[in-house]
């Protein structure tokens, strides 16, 4: 069975992968960095910011909303 993707357009500065992922989703998608950057091997060439125009596959998730994580505390 194939995998589920999406082609999104990067239209803006400052633009991460992991803020890119945040604001298609809007929940923490542990592990969806990982899973972009092998569905798009080159964009590690550019860097922490994705170049205005990139084109992102991303994995779209089949098993509904994803777990949430348990919080941490620094003290």
């Amino acid at each position: 069975m194939a995998q589920l993707t999406e082609t999104i357009t990067v239209e803006g500065d400052g633009i991460t992968v992991s803020l890119l992922i945040w604001r298609r989703f809007l929940v923490p998608m542990p592990g969806m960095v990982e899973s972009v950057l092998a569905l798009n091997p080159t964009l590690a060439g550019h860097g922490p910011y994705l170049p205005l125009g990139a084109r992102v596959t991303i994995p779209i998730p089949t098993g509904g909303k994803p777990e949430p994580l348990d919080p941490i505390s620094l003290w």
